[in-house]
């Protein structure tokens, strides 16, 4: 799907333009240069919220950071809210969402554990949904200790993120030992065979065809191209949506993602899972996060923490 001027929102097309040119393109070289730049933010907290950084162990006995935020004042039964950042599994850090989390937690006071997963120029699959599932079972294990509801437990992520938190979905699911009450995929990353009219020769400015092609690549490893990649990895081979939590997403018109979040939403529905979803007419991958004081991104963003307020008073799932 080749975009055009004319197809992007017209608040976003200045932005657009400046993305294009400097945004830089999803390659190793220049994931491990990200990787290094993102340092400068890591630990660090600039909102006045609740911020700390918490060290756990893994089964081979190396450490996963997770990121804890949290309202100042915390008061007790509120909403554990997973999140997983986006960057194409290849990069970023939980600190990057701090202005999300910020949103999150003025609007619900839920507590938010951000896990610095595994990304995949270090490890390729499972190693990031491993991080995330023992980040998970984390929440769970401390719920009290953080003054967090057990029984509402939530996940969520943006892009790459959003994939992992559908494969988590489906995971716990399957696992049967966590509950997950509500789910928030944004413009989710589920299908790594990219033969939607949307992921086809997309030139979206922020995330194009040529860098979901490498990212997914990265993150499967030998199993990429292959008929071996599990629902774990890669959410739209799955073919059962059946006891799923209730789910709100959203997705721009012209990004590479739009068909495979599209029928998502559908086998979700299908399945008899509760579905709000939005598509948001001309906006590119990641709108809401860059650019989100224009109308297009103020409307999204406004779509999220309603939908996510509405979640937070309404979906519980017992957690034994």
């Amino acid at each position: 799907m080749k975009i055009t001027k004319d197809m992007i929102h017209p608040e976003l097309r200045l932005s657009a333009s400046f993305i294009k040119f400097f945004m830089p393109s999803f390659k190793v070289g220049t994931l491990k240069l990200v990787k290094q730049m993102s340092q400068t933010i890591k630990g660090k907290c600039f909102s006045k919220i609740y911020y700390e950084e918490k060290y756990i162990k893994r089964s081979d006995g190396s450490l996963l950071r997770l990121a804890i935020y949290a309202p100042l004042i915390r008061k007790p039964n509120k909403v554990g809210l997973l999140w997983m950042h986006g960057g194409g599994y290849g990069l970023g850090i939980p600190e990057m969402n701090e202005k999300l989390y910020k949103m999150l937690i003025d609007e619900t006071d839920c507590v938010i554990i951000a896990p610095d997963y595994t990304l995949s120029i270090e490890k390729p699959y499972p190693a990031a949904i491993d991080d995330c599932y023992l980040a998970l079972e984390w929440m769970k294990a401390n719920a009290n200790l953080y003054m967090i509801n057990p029984n509402q437990l939530m996940i969520g992520g943006e892009s790459a993120g959003g994939g992992l938190t559908a494969a988590l979905s489906l995971l716990a699911r399957d696992r049967g030992d966590i509950e997950i009450a509500f789910q928030m995929p944004l413009y989710p990353m589920l299908d790594d065979r990219m033969v939607t009219e949307s992921a086809k020769f997309n030139n979206d400015p922020v995330w194009n065809s040529s860098s979901n092609y490498l990212a997914w690549k990265l993150y499967l490893g030998e199993l990429f191209e292959t008929e071996d990649v599990p629902i774990y990895a890669a959410p739209a081979r799955a073919l059962h949506y059946k006891n799923l939590p209730p789910t709100l997403t959203y997705v721009g018109s012209i990004e590479a993602f739009r068909d495979e979040t599209i029928s998502y939403v559908e086998k979700l529905r299908l399945a008899g899972v509760h579905v709000e979803f939005q598509i948001f007419d001309g906006g590119y991958h990641a709108f809401d996060i860059l650019s989100g004081r224009t109308s297009i991104g103020i409307k999204a963003l406004e779509f999220l923490l309603t939908n996510f307020k509405y979640a937070t008073q309404h979906y519980f799932k017992e957690n034994k």
